[in-house]
């Protein structure tokens, strides 16, 4: 179907959202068109609310209305250790297990050569000053086990294992009521070397 300009931009826009493909897109897009005028004014000023008020914290690099963050100013965390995650999605992830009582840091991607994305390219500088100024004692890495985690993974054990600190990755396997039949082989191999004894 051949739509007007106006709503074949609106589906464009949709699209370049994560996950959301042409029909999902199509799909929002003309939601929106049945929405009154207010309401479609109140979600475009959230948006502009949203994008004009969120910081990046100056330390972990996680979103916030301040920055610092109030994970990283609040005084009841433990500051010897750092968890580091790809995005921010994963310490939020992490924080609603209310298990981890450390500080983060997001990296804001991965080392992806093939994306063209390098070291330098995201928060690892930040890092490695992070760590010749606190009383840190131990990394968490968080990362996925992905190519890129993987890559990511090992480039920062080699560069923080000078410091003397101690680098622990979090363990990834099988999720609870998951069949085996269907899980993929980086899955299953990574449930093996995390097994412990019962």
């Amino acid at each position: 179907m051949i739509y007007p300009k106006s709503v074949a931009a609106l589906i464009e826009y949709f699209q370049k959202f994560p996950s959301i493909g042409p029909k999902s897109a199509q799909r929002m897009a003309l939601y929106l068109l049945r929405m009154p005028v207010s309401e479609v004014k109140k979600f475009a000023q959230v948006m502009i609310d949203a994008k004009e008020n969120t910081k990046t914290c100056e330390i972990c690099f996680n979103i916030s209305s301040d920055s610092p963050c109030d994970i990283c100013k609040s005084s009841s965390r433990d500051r010897s250790v750092i968890c580091v995650t790809a995005e921010t999605k994963d310490l939020i992830a992490i924080e609603k297990t209310n298990e981890y009582k450390g500080l983060y840091h997001v990296l804001q991607g991965l080392i992806s050569p093939m994306d063209g994305i390098g070291a330098d390219d995201i928060r690892i500088r930040e890092l490695l000053n992070r760590l010749t100024n606190n009383d840190v004692q131990e990394i968490i890495l968080a990362l996925p086990p992905s190519v890129e985690g993987e890559a990511t993974s090992l480039y920062l054990t080699k560069l923080i294992k000078p410091f003397g600190i101690k680098v622990s990755r979090i363990a990834f396997g099988l999720p609870v009521g998951a069949d085996l039949e269907y899980a993929d082989e980086i899955t299953l191999a990574r449930a093996i070397e995390g097994r412990h004894e019962i």
